[in-house]
């Protein structure tokens, strides 16, 4: 059991490419943490920084308490799984599973009891034990790379986007078994991944990076429900975010004609603010409402059990916002006027210059 800690971690290739800044978190024993963005946000870098796979420009990696930043990969003790599940081409599964061990000069016994019970857990029938990588589906393949990692026991787990070679059926197969396989394993996991629903599926934590610095360490569900920047809050979440610029007139953000009231906390002289709400928050209005926009809805997506519709909402100006929002399929809605509901308790508001949440800040007024 380890705990690993990252601590001011930075990569620098060149004054202009600086991939990792400043990343400070850390994984606890039983935790699965992801690290969530976009390509290029430095993700897979902090990852290969921890394996020891690239060299560290400044900062710490503690794995346990020791110092292991300038360590080699072999003397770090993780275990690493990689997207093209890195298996050799020439040996059979068996031979796959135990060749780290080997390398360490491991017992036979010992290995074979490992290998047995990787094995075991990832439902790798023995039929399948003497064939080669060439013969096994891409699942049983990711399963067998899974396993080299399971039988060496480490202090750490590290998971490089290991399901995006899977087709869609099959992914949500295999990321059910890793999540129940590592909650089972008492070890700190780092899981890498652009695909949203994996991160929010398979974590206790996790960490949305963006241009190298983390936007916000927190559990899925805060992640999801108090986003702490303007990025994250268009990054998580399907459908995406409504995410508004709205000039302040007063104590009120006008959404085309309509006037959104601010918050208390809003309260320093602003000329615009982002106004963010999720389009499952956003409904057919009622009478009771009373903070709404009307509009013509103008495409409709149908998703399956919703409607997502686009209105662009009245605005003498001219500019015509548009929001969405998920409707029921009751009538066919394309072309309509409708009037909807824009409720005060769903909606984020953020720094229209920094993308940062101005509830969090609790300073800014219009």
């Amino acid at each position: 059991m380890a705990r690993l800690e990252l601590i001011n971690l930075n990569k620098t290739y060149s004054p202009k490419v600086i991939p990792v800044k400043d990343i400070s978190l850390t994984v606890e024993n039983n935790e699965f943490l992801t690290l969530l963005g976009p390509s290029g946000c430095g993700k897979s870098t902090t990852l290969r920084l921890i394996a020891g796979l690239e060299e560290v420009t400044r900062g710490q990696i503690m794995i346990g308490g020791e110092d292991v930043t300038n360590k080699r990969p072999g003397d770090r003790n993780i275990a690493m799984v990689f997207q093209s599940y890195a298996l050799y081409p020439h040996m059979t599964v068996y031979e796959n599973l135990c060749s780290g061990l080997k390398l360490k000069k491991v017992a036979s016994e010992e290995i074979k009891r490992r290998v047995t019970e990787a094995a075991r857990v990832l439902g790798l029938d023995e039929g399948l034990m003497s064939r080669k990588p060439g013969q096994l589906s891409g699942g049983q393949r990711q399963r067998v790379a899974v396993g080299r990692a399971l039988v060496r026991s480490p202090h750490v787990f590290l998971l490089d986007e290991p399901l995006s070679n899977l087709d869609a059926l099959l992914r949500e197969k295999v990321r059910a078994d890793i999540k129940e396989l590592f909650a089972a394993q008492g070890v700190p996991v780092v899981y890498v991944t652009h695909d949203q629903t994996e991160a929010m599926t398979l974590s206790t934590k996790v960490a949305v990076l963006d241009q190298g610095y983390v936007q916000q360490l927190d559990s899925p569900e805060r992640i999801y429900s108090h986003p702490a920047t303007q990025f994250v809050a268009g990054f998580v979440g399907s459908p995406q975010m409504n995410l508004l610029t709205l000039r302040c007139e007063g104590r009120n953000a006008m959404l085309g004609d309509f006037g959104i009231a601010l918050p208390g906390f809003v309260d320093s002289v602003l000329p615009n603010v982002v106004l963010g709400i999720r389009p499952e928050n956003v409904r057919i209005a009622r009478l009771e409402d009373t903070q709404t926009v009307t509009g013509k809805v103008f495409l409709v997506e149908n998703l399956g059990m919703h409607y997502l519709i686009s209105v662009r909402v009245d605005d003498a100006q001219g500019n015509s916002p548009t929001v969405r929002a998920l409707v029921p399929l009751d009538q066919p809605w394309s072309n309509e006027r409708i009037t909807l509901a824009i409720p005060p308790e769903s909606i984020h508001w953020y720094d229209h210059q920094t993308g940062d949440s101005l509830a969090k800040k609790k300073m800014g007024r219009c």
